[in-house]
């Protein structure tokens, strides 16, 4: 499924640089000093906001089929209290595409996200409420 118009990437001024993760707290984020108060993925190229499940708290292979190329790792912000969860079939559809898979509450996912982004290739899809 294309994004939607309001889930548009947002270009980077420094593409040769990941997207910095600033501040996270319970449905708010900050990257790269822009906020955004909406469930995000964060890619190597920008960060695509207004992020939306097609069923709520699961994440489907649906909802990351605009995954550019070249991402080796997805972080998994599963929320604050972890609700949201990655079924197996997603975990089968990244293993396919050789996407390896972390998943953690929001506040960890985003720390490891910040630790390894320099290295490339790495997104988040992160859930910013419960």
């Amino acid at each position: 499924m294309p994004p939607r118009a309001t889930q548009r990437v947002s270009a980077r001024t420094h593409a040769s640089t990941p997207p910095h993760i600033d501040d996270y707290r319970f449905g708010h984020i900050t990257i790269d000093g822009v906020d955004y108060a909406a469930d995000v993925i964060v890619r190597p190229d920008g960060v695509r906001a207004d992020w939306r499940r097609r069923t709520g708290h699961r994440l489907a292979p649906d909802d990351l089929a605009d995954l550019p190329t070249g991402v080796r790792l997805l972080i998994v912000g599963t929320g604050a209290s972890g609700r949201m969860a990655v079924p197996q079939a997603t975990r089968r559809w990244l293993g396919e595409r050789g996407v390896a898979l972390h998943v953690a509450p929001t506040g960890e996912a985003v720390a490891l996200y910040n630790e390894r982004a320099p290295e490339g290739g790495v997104a988040a899809a992160l859930h910013l409420t419960c």
